[in-house]
C-alpha cells in the first residue's frame, strides 16, 4: 500500500470537527486575513521563537503507512525550558465566547504537532499553547496546557486507529485507479488534426510540472484532448487530482460528457468525479441562509457529515443531480456535501473560482496541500476579465447610508456609519474641484480606509446582539454590508502596483473602487499551488499576450490548425466600411447593404455581431426602413435563461424563409452556442470589438504602455479581436458545416489585424462593394452545391 499522505489539519478536521454550518460572522476574507495577523503576531515574540516550523512523520498503524506533515504556527521555550507549540487562530467570535474548551479540534491540531516534535526531538513533556486573535475588538487570548510525551503520542495513534478504514478505501481506490488509468485507451478510433498534438503537449506539462497554452480551433475536441492525457499522466503517479475549471455551465456539462464516455469505452473505470455547482444554484431552500437558527440542513451537519459520507463514497460519479439526492437522503447541505465529497475524487469538475478567487478557493485542497493538482483550465480567453473582477472590489455610499437610515442615530454602529458617510461626502466635494465626475489613483484610498475598517467591529456586535432577528429585512441589510465591507477590505489588503483606485461621484451617488488592472501576478500564484497547468481555448489570439496577461510568461504555447476543411467557411473582409465611432452614422447604409447582400445569397439563418446595442438598433432601423422583406430577430438586454432558449429556438433546421438575427459580441450569444447544420450558415461581425472608450478602460490603457509598452494592443485590440473570433467561430461547428463570415470593417485589412488572423483565416478574400459581395457569395455557395462533400477551394 502506498503512504497516505495528510495534512495535520486534514486529519484532525475529518475526524473531530462537529456541530453546524454557521457563515453568519465568518466573513469570506478569512484565510487572507489571518495569514496577515499571524505573521504580525510572530514578529511580536522573542528571538527564540520560531515560526513556521514545518513538521513531518511517518509510521504504519493499523497496516496503514501514514505521512503526516504541516506547519506550526510557532515552537519557543517556556521560562521553564519546556519546548512550546504555538497555535495561532484569528475569529470572529465574541470574547466572551473564547474560552479554553470552546474548540477541541484546535487543541487537537496543536497537540498533534507537540507529538510530532517530541519524538523528533526524544522530549518527554511538551507544552501547547492556543492563542486567539479576536480580529474586531483587536484583544489577545493564549490558553496553555503541558502534556507528557507519552500522552501525545497515545493520543496522536488513537487519531490514526480512527482513520485507518477510510485510509484503507483510499489506497485501495488508488490503486485501482493507477491500474485502470494506465490501461486507458483514446475513446475514438483516431485522432483528428491537431488532437494528437494537443494531447502531447498536455501531457508533458502534467509530467513534467510544467504549463501550456493551446489555441484550439473548433472541431479538435479540446475537452477530450485535455483530459485524456491528464488522467494519463495521473495514472502514471504524475498527479494526485484533476481540476477542470471554466467560466460556463455547458463547458462543465461537456467535462461530464467526456468523462463519461471514457467510463464507456473502458468499460467500468476506476475513477470518481464530482460536478460542483455554485451554492446558489443547488440550494434547496427559498432562502439561503447558512446558520443553525435558519437551516436544518446546516444544523449538525458536521455531526452527520462522516457516516452519509461514506455511504455516498458507493458511487463513483457525482453530478448536479446525484449530489442532491444523496444531501436531500442525509438531510445534508448540498453544497457542503458536495465539497466534501471533492475531497475524496480524482477529478473536480467546477467553476474558476474553486482556484483563483481568493474568497472561493477551495482551501481544503490548497491550504497547506500537497501541490499535486493538475489544472485544466478551459475557456482560457475569459479568465483575464474573470480575474480582474475577482481581485477587484467596491463601496458605494447609497446602500451603506440606507443601514445607517434604518438604524436610527444611536449606537456604536450608526455612528461608526454616519463617519463612513462623511468619508463619502469628502470624495463628492473633492469632485466637485476636479473636471470630471470620476478619477483615478495609483494609491489606496487610505483615509477613507480607516473610515471603512471602524465599521467592522460595530457590525460584528450589532449582528451578535440581533441574532434573534436573523432574516429581518434590517438584519439582512446589516448583514450584506458586513459582508461587502470585508470583500473589500481584503482587496485593499492586496493593493500594490498592480491596482488604481477608480471615485466616482455622481449626486448623491458616490462609490470607491479598487480595480485590478493587472491580474497576471495573482493567477501566476493560484496556477502555483498545482503541479501543472494546461489553459485553453479556440481564441487565444495573440498567444504572447494571454500568457502574459495571465503570468506565464515561460509557459510553451501552440496554435493549431483547424481540423476542418476551410474551404467550407467563405470568409470575406469589407474594405470599403469604415465602423469608427465617428463615422457610424455614415456606415449605416453600407452595413446594412452588406447585410441585404448576405441574406439574400442564399435562403437560411444569419447572425450580425455589432460592437454595442447602441449602433445595433440604429443598423435595425436602418435595414427595416430599406430592407423591410428581412425577417429579423434581436437580442435584449438582460435576457433571462428561457428568453435566450427561445431566442436561438427560432433558429431552425432547413428554413423556408430566410432569418437574421442581430447580437452584441462579447455577449450571451456571442460564444457558446452551437447552431450546427443549417441552424445558421452566415454570420456577419460588424466593427473590430473594441471595447468601449471609458476612464477605466483608458486607465488600462496607460497602464499596459507603461508596463507593456503596446497599451492600444493590450487594453483594446486584442480584447476586441477575441470577441470578433468567437462571433465569426458560431458559423463552422461540425465536419458537415458549411457557410459564410462576413468582416464588416476596413481595419481587418489592414496588417495591424491580419497578422492576429489565425492560420486557418489565411484564404480571406477582401472586396470591395456589395456588387462584388454578391459575386464572391455566389460563387461561394455555386462550388459547395457541386461538390458539398470536397467544399469551396477558394
Amino acid at each position: 500500500m502506498d503512504a497516505v499522505q495528510l495534512s495535520v489539519r486534514q486529519l484532525v478536521e475529518f475526524l473531530l470537527l462537529t456541530g453546524s454550518i454557521d457563515s453568519r460572522f465568518s466573513g469570506p476574507d478569512r484565510a487572507l486575513e489571518g495569514a496577515r495577523i499571524h505573521r504580525w503576531l510572530q514578529k511580536k515574540e522573542g528571538p527564540d521563537y520560531q515560526p513556521e516550523v514545518y513538521l513531518r512523520w511517518e509510521q504504519t498503524v493499523e497496516e496503514v503507512p501514514y505521512r503526516i506533515d504541516g506547519r506550526a504556527d510557532g515552537v519557543y521555550p517556556a521560562p521553564d525550558g519546556v519546548i512550546c507549540i504555538d497555535e495561532i487562530k484569528t475569529t470572529t467570535l465574541p470574547c466572551e465566547q473564547i474560552t479554553p474548551d470552546h474548540s477541541p479540534v484546535h487543541w487537537a491540531q496543536a497537540k498533534v504537532y507537540a507529538a510530532i516534535l517530541a519524538q523528533q526531538k526524544g522530549l518527554s513533556e511538551m507544552g501547547v499553547r492556543l492563542t486567539y486573535f479576536q480580529v474586531d475588538e483587536e484583544q489577545l487570548f493564549r490558553f496553555e496546557e503541558r502534556y507528557s510525551a507519552d500522552e501525545l503520542q497515545g493520543f496522536f495513534l488513537d487519531l490514526l486507529r480512527q482513520y485507518a478504514p477510510w485510509a484503507k478505501r483510499s489506497a485501495a481506490h488508488h490503486e485501482a485507479r493507477g491500474v485502470s488509468l494506465r490501461g486507458l485507451t483514446f475513446p475514438f478510433d483516431g485522432y483528428r488534426a491537431g488532437q494528437r498534438e494537443m494531447a502531447a503537449m498536455v501531457y508533458r506539462a502534467m509530467r513534467d510540472g510544467k504549463r501550456v497554452f493551446c489555441q484550439a480551433p473548433t472541431g479538435i475536441g479540446k475537452t477530450m484532448s485535455a483530459l485524456f492525457p491528464a488522467l494519463k499522466a495521473l495514472g502514471e503517479g504524475h498527479g494526485e487530482r484533476v481540476f477542470y475549471l471554466t467560466a460556463r455551465t455547458t463547458t462543465r456539462q461537456a467535462a461530464r460528457d467526456a468523462l463519461e464516455l471514457l467510463h464507456q469505452n473502458r468499460g467500468p473505470l476506476e475513477l470518481n468525479y464530482v460536478v460542483l455547482t455554485a451554492k446558489d444554484k443547488i440550494c434547496p431552500r427559498e432562502r439561503r441562509e447558512c446558520n443553525p437558527e435558519a437551516c436544518p440542513l446546516a444544523r449538525g451537519y458536521f455531526d452527520r457529515r462522516r457516516d452519509a459520507l461514506w455511504r455516498a463514497l458507493e458511487h463513483r460519479h457525482f453530478d448536479r443531480e446525484t449530489i442532491e439526492r444523496l444531501a436531500e437522503t442525509e438531510q445534508l447541505c448540498p453544497f457542503e456535501f458536495g465539497l466534501d465529497i471533492s475531497l475524496w475524487c480524482d477529478v473536480i469538475v467546477g467553476d474558476y473560482n474553486y482556484l483563483f478567487d481568493p474568497t472561493a478557493r477551495l482551501q481544503r485542497f490548497f491550504e497547506g496541500g500537497d501541490g499535486q493538482s493538475l489544472f485544466l483550465v478551459d475557456e482560457a480567453h475569459n479568465l483575464p476579465d474573470r480575474a480582474r473582477e475577482m481581485y477587484s472590489s467596491r463601496l458605494e455610499k447609497e446602500p451603506l447610508y440606507a443601514v445607517r437610515k434604518a438604524l436610527g442615530g444611536r449606537g456604536k454602529l450608526a455612528r461608526a456609519l454616519a463617519a463612513l458617510n462623511t468619508a463619502f461626502v469628502n470624495i463628492r466635494h473633492e469632485s466637485e474641484e476636479k473636471e470630471t465626475r470620476s478619477w483615478f489613483t495609483d494609491a489606496a484610498p487610505e483615509e477613507f480606509l480607516k473610515a471603512v475598517r471602524h465599521c467592522t467591529a460595530p457590525m460584528q456586535q450589532w449582528l451578535e446582539e440581533h441574532r434573534g432577528e436573523n432574516g429581518g429585512e434590517l438584519y439582512d441589510q446589516v448583514l450584506d454590508a458586513y459582508f461587502t465591507i470585508k470583500d473589500f477590505l481584503r482587496t485593499a489588503d492586496r493593493y500594490d502596483e498592480h491596482y488604481a483606485t477608480q471615485y466616482t461621484a455622481a449626486g448623491s451617488r458616490v462609490r470607491v473602487e479598487l480595480i485590478c488592472l493587472d491580474p497576471s501576478l495573482f493567477v501566476d500564484e493560484s496556477l502555483a499551488l498545482g503541479r501543472g497547468a494546461a489553459l485553453f481555448s479556440a481564441t487565444l489570439t495573440p498567444l504572447p499576450y494571454y500568457r502574459d496577461v495571465l503570468g506565464c510568461g515561460e509557459a510553451a504555447a501552440v496554435s493549431l490548425p483547424s481540423p476542418f476543411d476551410p474551404g467550407r467557411m467563405g470568409l470575406f473582409c469589407a474594405l470599403d466600411v469604415d465602423t469608427r465611432y465617428a463615422r457610424r452614422e455614415q456606415s449605416l447604409d453600407r452595413v446594412t447593404d452588406y447585410l441585404a447582400v448576405m441574406a439574400a445569397g442564399r435562403v437560411g439563418n444569419y447572425l450580425a455581431y455589432f460592437p454595442s446595442y447602441g449602433y445595433m438598433e440604429q443598423v435595425r432601423q436602418r435595414l427595416c426602413e430599406r430592407y423591410p422583406e428581412i425577417e429579423i430577430l434581436v437580442q435584449d438586454s438582460g435576457m433571462s435563461e428561457e428568453e435566450r432558449a427561445a431566442f436561438l429556438d427560432n433558429f431552425r433546421e432547413e428554413p423556408d424563409k430566410t432569418l437574421l438575427g442581430f447580437c452584441v459580441m462579447g455577449g450571451v450569444f456571442g460564444e457558446g452556442i452551437d447552431l450546427t447544420g443549417s441552424r445558421l450558415i452566415g454570420t456577419a461581425v460588424v466593427g473590430v470589438g473594441l471595447p468601449q472608450v471609458n476612464p477605466r478602460q483608458e486607465m488600462l490603457r496607460d497602464y499596459f504602455a507603461r508596463t507593456r509598452e503596446d497599451g492600444f494592443a493590450y487594453a483594446y485590440q486584442y480584447p476586441g479581436f477575441n470577441k470578433v473570433m468567437q462571433a465569426a467561430g458560431r458559423v463552422i461547428r461540425t465536419p458537415d458545416d458549411r457557410g459564410v463570415v462576413l468582416l464588416l470593417d476596413s481595419r481587418f485589412g489592414t496588417p495591424g489585424y491580419r497578422r492576429l488572423f489565425p492560420g486557418y483565416w489565411q484564404h480571406c478574400r477582401d472586396v470591395r462593394g456589395t456588387d462584388m459581395m454578391a459575386e464572391q457569395l455566389a460563387e461561394f455557395w455555386r462550388r459547395e452545391d457541386e461538390d458539398p462533400q470536397k467544399g469551396a477551394r477558394l
